[in-house]
């Protein structure tokens, strides 16, 4: 009719350590694969693109963030400004900033 009274057991160390040990580790996993396939490679184009537009020089085929396709014709030193020519007798100021890619002379178009 009534029943026994329950006693509750002790708790072992590693009970305490279960709600931090069990979150703590897997975001650290998150982290590390969020790192090396996302943050790691974009970080890399970014200093790749960098470079590119710090050496662009005359000759050099060039795509606008707009999506135009140009030829240098002038690069400053001391401006952040090239001179593109889209067509000819169009001839552009556009900010190095504004670039999405730079190809050299010889280079072909990308597919895909």
């Amino acid at each position: 009719m009534f029943t026994t009274p329950a006693f509750a057991q002790a708790a072992g160390a590693s009970s305490a350590m279960d709600p931090l040990g069990g979150l703590l580790i897997p975001m650290l996993l998150m982290l590390a694969i969020f790192y090396f396939l996302l943050i790691r490679p974009q970080s890399q184009r970014a200093k790749q693109l960098r470079e590119r537009l710090n050496a662009v020089r005359r000759g050099d085929t060039v795509v606008t963030s707009g999506g135009m396709v140009g030829k240098v014709i002038k690069v400053s030193d001391t401006s952040d400004e090239i001179e593109v020519e889209l067509a000819d007798n169009l001839k552009v100021r556009i900010v190095k900033s504004t670039l999405m890619e730079v190809r050299s002379k010889g280079e072909p178009v990308k597919e895909g």
